[in-house]
């Protein structure tokens, strides 16, 4: 903002209202909240599948491994065949000029020789590509067998394509480092919220019954817990440093949290985002070492069944507030910098020449962003791997609390041992 009361060169005082900062309508967000849900919903549950659940499963046998992967890959193929329409209906909104939906120009537009048309045609066709890969899977005996290694991950590939074209340039950078550095804190951002909120979902799912035998239960929910407990922090980790670099891109201190849209869109997005983190920080130092122990020990107390209760619920509320998370998302136009900027133009009464307000020059880093920026990710990544050795030293001490104070038997002790031993691994 001018200072001293000096104009840039390239403004002339004239009498001016402050600058409309609309929100957009609720019918466009709800469009884009779709679009966004079910490609990260695509994402997560494949990768839900991959990382945490399938191994878990693969590790009782293969009656375990269909059932959980056929159940995630249902859900993953519901969800990739509506990302078809709603990505549609999302182009065919933006190509309407009345406020409609315009899908001829916007199948058009896919493939037109542009960049951005280019983008959009490969985000359909991966997400098509994703569905036709996981759909065999859905046959619980498909499922079970040996195809399942490599649909799965290359499923996985293609969503994750799909939606990294949301945010891929549709230009050819005049600043190739900038660029792609925010192209790479994009694709953290995206991907670590797909797996997380998708994998929060994928959870809830297997929650329900049906998807494991309770003779499994123990030693499916066992593994699967700690696996997702280790992919969740770092999708918190890629979430929390790739939101501070776009908060020191778009947001010029705290006060425009306040006094700006964006801002103030972004301050609602940030409490959803903090109180998803208390509830996985509940789960990860209360009820999943608590699960873990009591599950693999093999304990039937009253106890197990609370807790049982406890954990599709607390889950089911995180997955609420991650979708919650993606609906404010589309509300974010613009930035915090120029709106702050724009109403104190038009509070002096100064306008371009060509009657519209100019706009800040991007942030260029320098020597103290780059230092502090490493210093917050070392921080971050230390106390993500630190909080999660502390939850699994936890889940141990509950083992052998257990062991000590209920025994059960020579197969008790045993499990308990097995899960110290397991414990002591990670």
């Amino acid at each position: 903002m001018p200072s001293s009361g000096v104009l840039p060169p390239d403004l002339t005082p004239s009498a001016l209202a402050a600058p409309s900062t609309p929100l957009g309508s609720f019918a466009a967000s709800a469009v884009s909240w779709t679009a966004w849900t079910t490609l990260m919903g695509f994402v997560g549950l494949t990768a839900l599948a991959v990382l945490a659940a399938g191994p878990a499963a693969r590790r009782i046998g293969p009656e375990a491994l269909g059932a959980v992967t056929a159940r995630l890959s249902r859900a993953a193929l519901v969800v990739g065949v509506l990302a078809v329409p709603a990505v549609l209906s999302d182009l065919a909104q933006s190509a309407s000029d009345n406020g409609g939906y315009d899908y001829s120009a916007a199948w058009d537009s896919l493939y037109d020789g542009t960049n951005a048309g280019r983008l959009s045609g490969l985000e359909v066709a991966f997400i098509l590509i994703g569905v036709a890969l996981i759909a065999p899977l859905a046959v619980r005996r498909v499922a079970a067998g040996r195809v399942g290694r490599w649909l799965l991950p290359s499923a996985l590939g293609a969503g994750a394509i799909a939606l990294g074209t949301t945010k891929f340039p549709d230009a050819v950078p005049t600043d190739w480092g900038r660029t792609s550095f925010e192209t790479l804190m994009w694709m953290l951002h995206l991907l670590g919220g797909g797996v997380w909120i998708g994998g929060l979902l994928g959870l809830a799912l297997l929650a329900l019954p049906g998807a494991v035998a309770r003779q499994d239960s123990a030693a499916f929910w066992s593994g699967t817990i700690r696996r997702f407990s280790a992919a969740a922090m770092s999708c918190v980790a890629a979430i929390a440093l790739s939101g501070l670099f776009l908060y020191w891109e778009h947001v010029d201190g705290p006060s425009q949290l306040f006094t700006t849209m964006y801002g103030r869109v972004l301050g609602v997005k940030i409490l959803l985002f903090g109180t998803m983190l208390l509830l996985g920080t509940f789960n990860q130092f209360w009820l999943h070492p608590r699960i873990d122990a009591l599950r693999s020990a093999g304990d039937e107390r009253p106890l197990r069944a609370i807790l049982l209760k406890q954990f599709p619920a607390v889950v089911g509320a995180e997955a609420v507030l991650g979708l919650a998370v993606l609906f404010v998302a589309p509300f974010l136009h613009g930035s915090a910098r120029n709106q702050a900027y724009q109403a104190g133009l038009a509070a002096h009464a100064a306008t371009a020449a060509n009657g519209k307000l100019p706009k800040l020059a991007a942030k260029v880093p320098d020597a103290a962003t780059w230092m502090w920026g490493s210093a917050e990710t070392i921080a971050v990544i230390a106390l993500m791997i630190i909080g999660y050795r502390v939850s699994g030293r936890i889940a141990r001490r509950r083992a052998a609390a257990l062991a000590a104070s209920a025994p059960l038997g020579a197969e008790f002790e045993e499990q308990a041992a097995a899960v110290e031993h397991a414990g002591r691994l990670i």
